[in-house]
């Protein structure tokens, strides 16, 4: 039975480099996937997931319009999908977190989102706090802080080298603008560690 799982982390997780790995597996298999990713996230071009240990691959870019089932039913041939992966599903809206209970119920096609959950401000993202709701499964991706060894929880934005809590929610970086924080370190972060590194 399809379930409807989401994968989250706070950055530099391996996300990406995970569901590359996944739709490999499935695609080995002669098995057909679809992958779809945030088109706002153009880091490395539109329409691709991407893992900064350099492995990239090619995906269906969504914004807040794209109807998934659309995309689903117009995929070309009759060839059954065996699973639908998304990227940066923090970005989904709740409408099309909803959507994907209907094709999870109702087609039996399993979906993994993998995405973060909570931003720089430590706010739910939409997509992300409808998965929380809705998803079947719900599986935490560990990374450790970047200033010390505990488990990163939260994200901290850097802004000319300097942390940041305020702001629109969305400013699409990496390393340079977010880093993968614990708790106390979100509050106090040792930023004299990143300039002598």
């Amino acid at each position: 039975m399809a379930q409807l799982f989401f994968r989250y982390s706070s950055m530099n997780a391996g996300k990406s480099l995970e569901i590359i790995k996944i739709a490999y597996n499935y695609e080995e298999q002669g098995k057909k996937t679809l992958l779809f990713t945030a088109e706002i996230d153009d880091r490395y071009g539109r329409g691709f997931v991407a893992s900064r240990v350099g492995i990239k691959r090619e995906a269906i870019p969504f914004n807040s319009n794209t109807s998934i089932i659309n995309v689903l039913q117009s995929s070309g041939d009759d060839e059954r999908i065996h699973c639908i992966l998304i990227d940066e599903g923090q970005f989904l809206t709740a409408k099309q977190v909803k959507e994907l209970t209907q094709i999870v119920d109702y087609m039996d096609i399993p979906v993994i989102v993998y995405g973060l959950k909570n931003d720089f401000k430590n706010d739910l993202f939409e997509g992300s706090e409808a998965l929380l709701i809705y998803a079947d499964k719900i599986e935490e991706i560990k990374t450790v802080c970047w200033f010390c060894d505990k488990k990163a929880t939260m994200v901290l934005r850097l802004v000319d080298g300097k942390p940041a809590y305020t702001g629109e929610q969305v400013l699409i970086g990496g390393n340079s603008n977010y880093l993968p924080v614990c708790r106390k370190c979100y509050g106090n972060p040792k930023l004299s560690t990143i300039n002598e590194g």
